[in-house]
């Protein structure tokens, strides 16, 4: 085996994305969604994303002004809340929020014979900040965020729709496609709660 090279911890980062971009080749993508494109495969060390990734028209940009304007985030998992950077968001002037640990919204769920993750979105709802949803986990979340919007009762700045799994996944992820809402999708069965943290991660390191 060759001897590892030790690299400080100021350039593990540095060095990763220099991989990835080496790995990368001749691939090239649009400069608004390049950062996170590489910060999902630094994540996850997948490439398959570099194709699973679709973006509508302007999501970056809108997601972007939402950040600059202070906009909060929801997420559907307190591992997203977790893995992104609440102080660099908090100098934006935004914050992370989850309603999945809240014991209402179990209670109400439990109640209903819904999910967690619908009740969230629902309390979500009634914030008065624009926000950007951040789904990594529940594609209930993700569908009764789109019932919401249609609805009238919810205008998120940007749906990062990335749930993972194999029950309704790749089906509510393609129901949002179909939508006019802003969206980061990761199309196909892939996706998490830190892809989630990422992309929203990359676009708070923009700014």
């Amino acid at each position: 085996m060759d001897e590892l090279t030790y690299i400080k911890p100021s350039e593990i980062e540095k060095r990763s994305f220099e991989i990835i971009t080496q790995l990368l080749g001749e691939r090239t993508f649009p400069p608004e969604r390049e950062n996170i494109i590489k910060r999902v495969i630094h994540t996850t060390a997948d490439f398959d994303y570099a194709d699973n990734l679709v973006f509508s028209p302007g999501a970056v940009e809108a997601g972007l002004a939402a950040l600059r304007g202070g906009c909060d985030i929801v997420t559907d998992t307190q591992m997203a809340r977790a893995g992104i950077n609440k102080t660099a968001l908090a100098a934006l002037g935004g914050e992370v929020r989850c309603f999945m640990s809240d014991p209402d919204v179990a209670e109400e769920a439990k109640a209903r014979g819904v999910t967690r993750a619908a009740v969230s979105m629902e309390r979500a709802a009634g914030l008065e900040k624009p926000c950007v949803f951040a789904i990594g986990n529940a594609p209930t979340a993700l569908l009764r965020l789109r019932e919401l919007a249609l609805a009238g009762e919810l205008s998120p700045a940007l749906v990062v729709g990335v749930p993972v799994g194999f029950v309704n996944v790749v089906e509510s992820k393609e129901l949002l496609l179909r939508t006019e809402l802003p969206y980061i999708v990761a199309r196909g069965r892939k996706g998490g709660s830190n892809v989630a943290a990422a992309i929203c991660n990359a676009m708070i390191y923009s700014l």
